[in-house]
């Protein structure tokens, strides 16, 4: 079992920055690929980020790229996500998850095995 606990989230305007923080316990944390999910209300729940278990590898969803970072620090057992200039639309529940498989990039949410409990993202316009 891994357990993830998320802290960050809250209020910013259209145009600040987020950062959102998942820390790790239980099983090895460098034996898992962590990602980023956001789900906004009607809406189904969607990729954001990932990174590979030696953080080398990332990927980000389309929209997403150049104003988020995905990296985690192994000797602390934490996957960040740094969000800069936060549109409106970037609203959402943020959830961090573990995925155990290697071989690839996952975008997939039901590739990942454990969660966090969530964090709300409120971008004000």
């Amino acid at each position: 079992q891994v357990q993830l606990v998320q802290s960050g989230g809250g209020l910013v305007q259209a145009g600040g920055s987020l950062r959102l923080s998942c820390a790790a316990s239980g099983r090895t944390f460098s034996n898992y690929a962590m990602g980023w999910f956001r789900q906004a209300p009607g809406k189904e729940r969607e990729f954001v980020a990932y990174i590979s278990r030696t953080g080398g590898i990332t990927y980000y969803a389309d929209s997403l790229k150049g104003r988020f970072t995905i990296s985690r620090d192994n000797g602390k057992n934490t996957v960040y996500l740094q969000m800069n200039s936060l549109k409106p639309e970037n609203a959402a529940d943020y959830c961090c998850a573990a995925t155990p498989r290697m071989k690839t990039v996952e975008t997939d949410s039901v590739r990942y095995a454990y969660w966090g409990q969530g964090a709300q993202v409120t971008v004000s316009s």
